[in-house]
């Protein structure tokens, strides 16, 4: 009696893949014809003045003449001016820290951001609560609290 219904089973799977096949021959053929009615499509592209693709060429009076010598390659060199101080040197409050396991978490004053932070990076030992100046630094998982010492 298992070995019918295994026999029925295995037909049945026989009988859904070649159906599977019909249906996908089906839809092939269906494109084929879709396509044909649809005519060939663009057969040559051009790009117009505003960067679209077209089938017509673009209109020669709208052309833009560059000069070949105002191309800047690389990158343009900064004005020091424009650039900002950056203090890398940031004020936060302790919110968490073990110290036993050697790590905690320093939430920033300024944008209320968490920094884990490890023993490795402390100058002073810290605690709860203490207010604290760090640095940060990139870590594995994000960035971290470094040089942390007490305010």
């Amino acid at each position: 009696m298992a070995k019918s219904q295994q026999t029925y089973s295995k037909s049945e799977k026989e009988k859904k893949r070649l159906k599977k096949r019909e249906e996908k021959q089906k839809k092939k053929e269906a494109r084929k014809l879709e396509s044909k009615e649809n005519g060939p499509g663009i057969q040559f592209a051009y790009v117009d003045h505003d960067g679209n693709l077209t089938d017509t060429p673009p209109d020669p009076t709208k052309k833009i003449k560059v000069d070949a010598s105002t191309i800047e390659i690389g990158v343009p060199k900064r004005d020091d001016s424009d650039v900002e101080e950056f203090d890398p040197v940031r004020n936060g409050k302790v919110s968490f820290f073990d110290t036993s396991k050697g790590f905690g978490f320093i939430i920033d004053t300024e944008n209320q951001e968490k920094y884990f932070t490890h023993v490795s990076g402390l100058i002073d030992e810290i605690a709860e609560n203490d207010k604290v100046s760090f640095e940060l630094e990139k870590g594995q998982k994000g960035m971290n609290a470094v040089r942390v010492k007490k305010i």
